[in-house]
């Protein structure tokens, strides 16, 4: 993948050049919008809503509407005229603990590579991050928007993480979160997660939607039916909260091998000793009704 950004990471009065490449890519199939009678593809025209003109691009600028409903706009040397830091420099501000970061900052995430020559100074930023445990602040201008970022070790490599401004992150508006736990609740909660907890594994993960839309157009380009997939998901039921923590608890247990109980031992017993008793009875009779026969004779 190309680099989409080429600068330096300003550390003091070391400067590292590196090159930036995006670290992730979606893998959703890309589903567009086509005509079902001849499978022609929909195309979309830019309008201009009072004169209902489509409009080349050329013609496009950008802009604004303010609070009191007047647009403002600006070209391309409105833009450049604004006062933003080189596009060329990484600039690190501080080192923060890694653990002071909520992952809410966190916006999109790049490769930094160590451009020539600056393979040393590449380690020695990395392992000195890697050793105190720290993350570096920096500020980064990419298409024009100067972002917030975070600059880390991750393996080999030093990783740049865009970030939201402060005011950028809303407040939670949410209700119903006033609850109260009781202990032998958490308790059984913390023995659920304690059942269910293991070393991450990413690779164990897999997207079953993406995989089953994969199946659907292979079929449907085979000629073949598109099989439904039935939904797994347990459906929902209002029921005792600790019940359903003690059942959950029970499920995620390795099952042992069963003994089998006292009381269905004794149960057997009596049932087998009936069963005799009734077997042994007609012979008791016989005996009785010959006996009473000799006396008589």
């Amino acid at each position: 993948m190309p680099a989409l950004w080429n600068g330096v990471i300003a550390f003091g009065l070391v400067s590292i050049p590196v090159s930036l490449r995006s670290a992730t890519g979606s893998h959703d199939l890309s589903l567009h919008q086509y005509h079902a009678a001849d499978a022609g593809r929909i195309r979309y025209q830019k309008i201009c809503e009072i004169d209902e003109e489509p409009v080349e691009p050329e013609d496009i600028v950008k802009g604004v509407e303010t609070d009191e409903g007047e647009v403002v706009l600006l070209d391309e040397d409105d833009l450049a005229d604004l006062p933003v830091s080189s596009s060329k420099t990484i600039d690190v501000l501080e080192f923060v603990p890694v653990e002071q970061i909520d992952p809410i900052h966190y916006q999109r995430s790049y490769y930094a590579e160590p451009g020539k020559g600056a393979a040393k100074p590449y380690v020695l930023l990395r392992e000195a991050l890697l050793g105190k445990e720290k993350i570096a602040i920096v500020k980064i201008t990419l298409r024009r928007r100067e972002s917030l970022a975070a600059l880390r070790p991750r393996d080999d490599v030093l990783m740049v993480h865009t970030m939201l401004w402060p005011d950028e992150i809303r407040k939670p508006e949410v209700s119903g979160v006033g609850g109260e736990a009781r202990k032998q609740e958490l308790q059984m909660a913390g023995t659920l997660i304690d059942s269910m907890s293991k070393d991450f594994r990413p690779e164990e993960y897999s997207d079953a939607y993406q995989e089953a839309l994969q199946e659907a157009i292979d079929a449907k380009k085979e000629g073949r039916a598109v099989v439904k997939s039935e939904d797994t998901r347990p459906k929902a039921k209002v029921i005792d909260l600790m019940d359903a923590l003690e059942r959950s608890v029970a499920a995620k247990q390795p099952s042992s091998p069963r003994r089998p109980a006292k009381k269905t031992a004794k149960k057997t017993a009596k049932k087998t000793a009936k069963k005799t008793a009734a077997r042994k009875s007609p012979a008791k009779k016989t005996a009785k009704k010959t006996a009473r026969k000799r006396k008589s004779a």
